[in-house]
């Protein structure tokens, strides 16, 4: 008895070991919020946000009354492209489905193709356009909830990057109209990536989510998953653009748009909700 007992001991601690050695090996390269995935046919990096609060909407005497007040709200497991849908990836949309070609920004008519412009944030779409490609990629529009996380993290923080002012290495913003050099090509700015490693959430490219927009939401909004208005007139639009002022790309501002609103400084991003304990239901 006294030989068998030392014996599952031996192999309790053989497995332990092996385990720790296994594990030893695994990289932390990214912590849990920065895991990244990617879904046919749109296989860009997705980043996780984990579930839990954060603070959305801008405290008392700061920002615009829209974004407020701030509260503390809660929201489940989702994963959010980690950069703005590009040129290349909705012509391949486009060429997969038949949807229509894009207005060129850069010149007449539309845009049929990408060359020398691969990997700019498209621009020029409408929020059925958006909210298209994110169906056909198997994903959707982020909420405006689910927006702001990713871009601030749960500290409340201003910028992406954190408080400290916007500059031309962290966003792209605050310029005038120079076709081609306009916009920078997606993910370029590294300084001003999220606290989840998502860029491009300040300036850039403004962007569609789901939401209707309510300049009153906030005073009433649920305090989990909340997902806008059941109804309205025109959606929510977040991020600011390259044309955007300072003082307009923070984590909170809130912009708005008709359906058929296409300008050369809105894009989109999409997200997915994430099935498990703690994530979507």
């Amino acid at each position: 008895m006294i030989l068998m007992r030392r014996a599952v001991a031996i192999m309790i601690w053989n497995v332990l070991l092996w385990t720790v050695g296994v594990l030893a090996l695994v990289p932390a390269t990214f912590p849990v919020a920065a895991a990244t995935r990617t879904i046919e046919p749109d296989p860009v990096p997705m980043v996780m946000i984990p579930a839990g609060p954060f603070k959305m909407g801008s405290e008392d005497g700061k920002g615009r009354e829209d974004e407020r007040p701030q509260r503390d709200i809660y929201l489940d497991t989702f994963a959010i492209d980690q950069v703005e849908v590009t040129n290349e990836r909705y012509l391949a949309f486009v060429k997969a489905t038949g949807h229509r070609n894009p207005p060129n920004p850069y010149g007449s008519g539309f845009l049929h193709d990408a060359t020398g412009i691969e990997q700019l944030p498209v621009v020029q779409v409408t929020w059925y356009d958006a909210k298209a490609y994110c169906a056909w990629a198997k994903k959707r529009l982020p909420t405006e909830a689910e927006w702001e996380k990713a871009a601030r993290g749960t500290d409340g923080r201003l910028y992406p990057w954190g408080n400290d002012p916007p500059s031309p290495k962290r966003a792209n913003f605050d310029r005038e109209w120079e076709g081609e050099k306009t916009m920078h090509p997606v993910g370029a700015l590294s300084a001003g990536d999220s606290p989840y490693g998502v860029k491009d959430m300040s300036g850039n490219a403004r962007e569609w989510v789901e939401d209707w927009y309510d300049p009153d939401y906030y005073k009433h909004a649920p305090d989990r998953n909340p997902k806008g208005p059941a109804k309205g007139v025109v959606r929510s639009i977040r991020g600011g653009s390259w044309h955007s002022p300072m003082w307009d790309i923070g984590v909170a501002s809130r912009g708005r748009g008709g359906f058929a609103l296409q300008t050369h400084g809105t894009g989109f991003r999409c997200a997915k909700s994430v099935e498990g304990p703690d994530g979507a239901k």
